[in-house]
């Protein structure tokens, strides 16, 4: 599959970039002390969570309705060393922080070595960043495998436009994207248009630089106005009256653009996770529709699914236990 031919990119500020490597393990689930996640439903579940390898969800696929918990396409990449010096978290801050959406990533050891890879958001809380690779390597991947990640974009400004600022963003990610200027805006495809105020876990962090917040499914009046039940990982998605220069917070007037990281989450407050990209004032910055406005089209990576709305896990679980209750019970003698 190739992509798709690029629009005129906006003049970036490459020549003043630095490219730096950081390096990552694929990280083990972690489980909690209960096994059970309590959904806002009320109804408690096990199902699978963040961490290892997810042989089967990758950019492209629908993120909600899946029976897990901010399930993390691909590989999700962790740094647990330690260095004599700064906090006992600071390699895996540096990789969190330093890793752009769009960036290469290049698998260093185990049977995979030199297989290649795309950098496609990062997961705060858990403090992951996530990479999609070919499925016939994620068959192959191992828990502790090294990955190593060419970090380019920290730094990153449009130099005509300097009131839109660029977060966790690759150059080649824009080079791709379909960036168009009009009239002294910039266009940008998006899948979906997201209102703030449904947005929730993540809220309250003073930077926007080392992970997500999450859009609330729970409403379904909300989602079906919005189409969100159709979202996928991977899909470029615009936040309105949102401003995320110095951490998510409500802004009217403004937007931010970004990438869904993970999928969906029975639990109050979270939902499938945004890691910002653009943050700007709604009058320079301007998001346009296009269904294919998804890292796994724009990098030519595999066909996107085609857009379909899916129930959240809760509400497909609810019609289930509605068909059970309907039959008459059985007795035994």
């Amino acid at each position: 599959m190739h992509t798709r031919a690029p629009a005129a990119t906006p003049r970036l500020n490459t020549d003043e970039l630095v490219a730096v490597a950081v390096q990552g393990r694929i990280a083990h689930p972690v489980g909690r002390a209960s096994a059970y996640r309590i959904g806002h439903d009320g109804v408690p579940r096990v199902l699978p969570g963040t961490g290892g390898i997810v042989l089967n969800q990758r950019i492209g696929d629908p993120c909600v309705g899946l029976a897990g918990d901010h399930v993390e396409p691909g590989v999700a990449l962790h740094n647990n060393g330690r260095e004599v010096v700064g906090p006992r978290d600071g390699p895996n801050n540096a990789l969190i922080t330093y890793a752009c959406v769009g960036n290469l990533a290049r698998i260093v050891s185990g049977p995979c070595t030199g297989k290649a890879g795309l950098v496609t958001g990062k997961h705060g809380g858990i403090n992951h960043v996530l990479v999609d690779f070919p499925t016939d390597v994620l068959l192959r991947l191992r828990i502790g495998d090294r990955v190593q990640i060419v970090s380019h974009g920290q730094g990153l400004r449009l130099a005509d436009h300097p009131r839109i600022e660029a977060l966790n963003c690759a150059p080649r990610l824009l080079r791709r994207w379909g960036l168009v200027e009009r009239d002294g805006r910039l266009q940008v495809p998006v899948t979906h248009l997201i209102p703030a105020r449904i947005m929730g876990s993540g809220l309250g962090k003073n930077t926007a630089w080392r992970g997500d917040y999450d859009i609330q499914l729970a409403d379904r009046a909300t989602r079906t106005r919005y189409r969100l039940g159709s979202l996928r990982f991977g899909d470029l998605v615009a936040i309105t009256d949102s401003d995320t220069r110095r951490g998510p917070v409500y802004g009217a007037g403004r937007v931010t653009i970004g990438v869904i990281v993970h999928g969906d989450s029975t639990v109050s407050g979270h939902g499938p996770g945004v890691t910002p990209l653009l943050t700007g004032p709604a009058a320079l910055l301007r998001p346009v529709h296009d269904a294919r406005a998804n890292l796994a089209e724009i990098f030519g990576v595999r066909p996107a699914a085609a857009p379909r709305e899916r129930p959240i896990l809760a509400e497909a679980d609810r019609r289930r236990r509605r068909v059970v209750c309907a039959a008459p019970p059985r007795l035994a003698f």
